[in-house]
């Protein structure tokens, strides 16, 4: 039965049209353009432009339909859509984070989009992406860009020490020793973060919760056996210590990209910047791999990303207006040029042409897409993560051990999903 939209929702949905979903004021008329609101969620530097370019693009195509852009800050726009859509209307289509997509479609706050002229072309898609697009059953996003955790590392620090890409967490830890011996800078730098971790925890077969046991497995022993593991690289030979301060994303990524430590856990989101660095003039020297495997053999980390999603409160014609937007954002030639431009990785694989995978950064994490697991279709699944980000911080930096920062962490994630058991 598909998700009506809270009645508040919709009673702000039609009394503030002008501003969330077009109206007079923006050229909305009986016979007039319809036009459409896009908050997009990106960079606004570096990627927001080539959106700009192809939102004109549709508009030359699609002469009834006008697109009001608006970029809103990534860390401001999951709280800023669901007070509109829960109270005061809210823009026709979202660049959604794919973590949010199960608690706003819970919400009633997206469109269901089977079999609309958005997902038109659904059997391009990566099946994982288009798994994590869905709750309950029903599609609520078209994937828009993707991302997943690789190990990145720098192929000449790796040569000069004669070491190969590690496989395990165990031949990591022999190959930063011996870059340390080789050419006096760590081999590997880890990061306290707890969506990093979570390689860790899917290397040993498992995830902070069960979703289908309705059961809390953030400190389960297969969990405790998988964080032992991330916080012991960050003490020993080429390992280099925890950076429990606030700019310790900043410090990791800049030591990378300047050549300071031979590899990192990072995301696709940052290749643009890596080639920035002194470290990837030469673009070849960046090295892609599928992150480490953990004691069950697994090798796997999140997959990310963003989808584009159609707001369940806007009248009907906003409805066809966004859903055929979506598919033209999302449709293989615009793809094609998004990742030329941003250097981000495609949702289709018609999209990912030779000219694409020129760039050694999107090839490098199109090979560990595979290994990529889709998140839990839980909608509470996202604020998990934040406990765990306020414990793991504490374990790494010494202020508490491990046993009693999972504790803690699991005490937290029983407040978040009551009805899961311990």
């Amino acid at each position: 039965m598909r998700r009506g939209i809270a009645a508040t929702a919709l009673v702000a949905s039609f009394a503030l049209a002008a501003t969330a979903c077009g109206g007079s004021d923006s050229g909305d008329k009986a016979d007039g353009p319809v036009t459409i609101t896009w908050w997009d969620t990106s960079n606004a530097t570096n990627e927001a432009p080539t959106y700009q370019a192809l939102i004109k693009d549709f508009e030359a195509a699609n002469k009834g339909i006008k697109v009001k852009y608006v970029n809103v800050p990534f860390d401001q726009a999951q709280n800023k859509f669901d007070t509109a859509a829960g109270a005061s209307g809210a823009p026709d289509v979202l660049r959604s984070d794919v973590g949010w997509t199960p608690a706003f479609a819970k919400k009633g706050y997206f469109l269901p989009l089977d079999g609309t002229e958005a997902l038109a072309d659904q059997a391009k898609f990566k099946p994982n992406l288009i798994k994590q697009a869905q709750y309950d059953g029903k599609t609520y996003g078209v994937p828009f860009v993707t991302d997943t955790l690789a190990l990145v590392y720098n192929k000449q620090l790796f040569e000069k020490a004669g070491v190969e890409a590690p496989k395990t967490w165990d031949d990591l830890k022999a190959a930063a020793a011996t870059i340390k011996s080789k050419t006096g800078v760590d081999g590997y730098w880890g990061s306290t973060a707890a969506y990093y971790a979570q390689t860790f925890l899917y290397g040993e077969g498992t995830d902070t919760v069960d979703a289908a046991a309705k059961k809390i497995t953030v400190n389960s022993d297969a969990a405790k056996k998988g964080y032992g593991t991330w916080l012991s690289l960050f003490s020993g030979k080429g390992l280099h210590k925890a950076d429990t301060t606030a700019d310790a994303y900043a410090h990791i990524q800049d030591a990378f990209v300047n050549g300071k430590v031979a590899a990192i856990i990072q995301g696709p989101w940052e290749i643009t910047n890596f080639y920035k660095g002194t470290a990837f003039k030469d673009k070849n020297n960046l090295g892609i791999a599928t992150v480490p495997a953990g004691s069950s053999g697994k090798a796997g980390a999140p997959t990310g990303g963003h989808n584009l999603s159609v707001y369940a409160g806007s009248d009907s014609a906003h409805q066809k207006a966004a859903e055929k937007f979506v598919g033209f954002m999302t449709s293989a030639k615009s793809q094609t040029q998004i990742a030329l431009k941003n250097s981000t990785l495609p949702t289709r694989d018609d999209a990912y042409t030779a000219e694409v995978k020129a760039d050694p950064g999107i090839a490098g994490y199109q090979s560990v897409l595979s290994s990529a697991q889709p998140r839990v279709a839980l909608p509470e699944y996202s604020s998990l993560l934040t406990p765990l980000d306020t414990e793991l911080l504490k374990i790494a930096g010494g202020k508490e051990s491990l046993d009693k920062g999972l504790s803690n962490a699991e005490t937290a994630l029983a407040k978040l999903v009551p009805d899961f058991s311990k």
